[in-house]
């Protein structure tokens, strides 16, 4: 094992998924010359050359339809929105264009694609540059979404992703680019659609994904262990497919549920979640489930309002001892 930044987990796994398959492209805004907006491509233009990493204007409708066409002739573009606040401008290319062309041509075209980008909060961007789409995306049938929370899961997920016969939405954290974590020498690929139990526990199971998992949840898990509450740590990774199974036979275990997500309430993962564990373990349930979302409005740009709205340590602590009836 060996310890890199989340963006160099990225550009490795890009590269060597370049390397053997030269169909594999990269384009979108400053990915070339500039090395990358948070320089995840960086150094991939001189290794592959400026077919194979393409600088785009700042178009996204045109550039995703673009790579949707190619990947329907036989070609597997990458491509990387600045922040996935900015796919809303390519949103009808890859709702209505790459997620259902396999259905709509009876089999006869595939759309392999991979869009991906840094998603959600990440400092004071205010309310048009801090939004999580992951529901919107994992709403639509043809679509995968993923959402690695380290370095080895973002490589592992990636290559997975960069094989896929369908077009996956790859989300990462901006706020965690600089992050580091270990990573194996040897080459390895993560299923999409698995969850991983980053750690066994007893008394309240933890849903959650991606940035949530180690700047909210763990630091949270931590401080619940000094008091002798022992949580069960469930990182989905992806959010479509979503493991049900081992959320299932968490909640089975531990009798409590608690999912964390930085979106906003209304219509969100930790919904889908809820109906899916009442409706398949409602017998299991010794406590309502709880969840911690952001609020249900913009996020704000001062700082104050920001750490307010969205989940923190201390709201997950919280309702962990609400669904465990511990009153402090």
């Amino acid at each position: 094992m060996r310890e890199i930044q989340f963006r160099e987990a990225l550009r490795e796994a890009m590269n060597e998924e370049m390397r053997k398959d030269e169909k594999i492209f990269l384009l979108g805004e400053e990915v070339a010359e500039y090395n990358g907006a948070y320089k995840v491509s960086q150094g991939m233009l001189d290794e592959f050359g400026p077919k194979r990493v393409i600088d785009t204007p700042i178009a996204e409708l045109g550039f995703a339809g673009i790579a949707v066409g190619a990947a329907m002739n036989g070609l597997r573009p990458i491509v990387e929105f600045m922040t996935f606040n900015f796919s809303l401008v390519a949103i009808d290319q890859i709702i209505n264009a790459a997620a259902k062309i396999r259905q709509m041509s009876g089999g006869q075209f595939s759309c392999p694609i991979v869009f991906r980008g840094p998603t959600g909060n990440a400092g004071q961007l205010a309310a048009q540059h801090s939004q999580n789409f992951e529901n919107w995306y994992a709403n639509t049938p043809g679509l995968k979404v993923v959402i690695p929370s380290n370095a080895y899961d973002a490589k592992g997920l990636l290559k997975s992703a960069l094989i896929d016969p369908d077009p996956v939405i790859f989300m990462e954290s901006e706020q965690m680019y600089g992050d580091k974590g270990e990573v194996p020498e040897e080459e390895y690929y993560l299923p999409i659609g698995k969850a991983n139990i980053v750690q066994e526990g007893t008394d309240v199971t933890i849903v959650s994904f991606g940035k949530m998992v180690p700047r909210v949840v763990m630091p949270a898990i931590e401080e619940l262990a000094k008091e002798g509450i022992s949580v069960e740590l469930i990182d989905l990774r992806s959010v479509r497919p979503i493991d049900f199974p081992a959320i299932i036979e968490s909640v089975k275990k531990t009798n409590r549920l608690v999912i964390v997500e930085e979106a906003w309430p209304l219509a969100s993962i930790s919904s889908e979640i809820t109906y899916n564990v009442q409706r398949n373990a409602f017998d299991y349930l010794d406590a309502p489930i709880a969840r911690v979302t952001s609020a249900d409005v913009p996020l704000a740009y001062a700082p104050t309002l920001i750490e307010a709205s969205l989940p923190s340590i201390a709201k997950v602590i919280k309702a962990v001892k609400e669904v465990a009836y511990i009153k402090k």
